[in-house]
């Protein structure tokens, strides 16, 4: 968990760094700053050098983590999954974060960085609950679900994907007061598609569609809860986030972009994401490695009944 935690705060300060327009605050010198190890002090240089200080001790962690993840659960496969996965975006993200110092680099892959930066929060997600839910709630994947409510999941998860890139992309092309108010659109209900305000707009209708589709699966998992209170519990978990989320969006345009309203919005949208990826999980059935090393019971290893709640309402 605190390795997870420690990459949220790398995301947050990624934000910031983009936020603040501290990318620039260590020139075009990395891993050094200004081509020192104690660089002079300025506020965009505090700011830049410190995201790079912590991404460093996250990268101790994710190692740390992964050596003693592989060692006491290599028998799970999914574990010997996510654990490149969560190495690999982490040099990813750090790749992209040097080129970004040291090359120019248009709006469309300074945005892409965020979004690596949230695989790689997610990985480090993932790694954390199966640790924590191994003996417990991951059980639960024994009770199949729908393939139609699997790929709703899955589908969704990559359009929060998508959604998330078109915010960063708001940010790195200046739009985010291209819509002066909120949840109008410098007063208009459909201000169009072009320029400044369509990035901005854009934006919001996606994010209006993510809130119906989640509000959605809530209200299908509901049926579940009987049986996967993970994906129920799971699913109230994202609705709330992505109320908090949309809000959070507003505020942000009503303060003018103040800085605590932006970082909020990040953390946001980064728990969000990690709570997409969680329920990606949950609804595959637990492989095959993962039953024989933990007996089920019979009804553990049962389908959900047709006859049941959550089979009348799971597809």
């Amino acid at each position: 968990m605190l390795n997870a935690a420690v990459m949220l705060l790398v995301l947050i300060q990624g934000a910031l760094v983009s936020n603040t327009g501290s990318a620039e605050g260590c020139g075009n010198s990395w891993p050094l700053c200004h081509g020192k190890f104690i660089p002079q002090y300025t506020f965009e240089t505090a700011i830049e050098y410190s995201h790079r200080f912590v991404t460093s001790i996250a990268a101790v962690l994710i190692f740390a983590t992964a050596l003693g993840a592989l060692k006491l659960y290599r028998h799970r496969r999914e574990m010997r999954i996510y654990v490149p996965i969560m190495i690999a975006f982490l040099f990813l993200q750090a790749g992209l974060g040097a080129a970004a110092v040291m090359w120019p680099q248009s709006d469309e892959v300074k945005a892409l960085h965020f979004g690596i930066s949230l695989i790689a929060f997610a990985s480090t997600v993932l790694v954390a609950a199966m640790m924590y839910d191994i003996d417990s709630w991951d059980k639960l994947r024994d009770h199949p679900v729908t393939a139609r409510l699997r790929w709703v999941v899955w589908g969704l998860t990559a359009y929060t994907y998508i959604v998330v890139y078109l915010g960063a992309y708001v940010r790195h092309t200046n739009s985010m007061l291209a819509c002066t108010d909120w949840p109008l659109c410098n007063g208009s209900v459909f201000p169009g598609f072009s320029g400044p305000v369509g990035i901005a707009f854009s934006h919001r209708v996606s994010a209006a569609v993510l809130v119906i589709g989640m509000i959605a699966l809530l209200r299908w998992t509901h049926g579940l809860r009987e049986y996967r209170p993970d994906l129920y519990w799971g699913s109230i978990l994202a609705v709330f986030f992505v109320i908090a989320q949309a809000i959070g969006g507003g505020i942000v345009v009503l303060t003018k972009v103040d800085t605590f309203a932006t970082m909020s919005h990040s953390i946001i949208v980064s728990l969000f994401f990690g709570t997409m990826t969680y329920l990606s999980v949950h609804v595959l059935p637990r492989p095959e490695d993962a039953r024989l090393m933990t007996p089920a019971s019979v009804e553990q290893r049962s389908p959900i009944p047709a006859g049941s709640a959550a089979g009348s309402t799971g597809d």
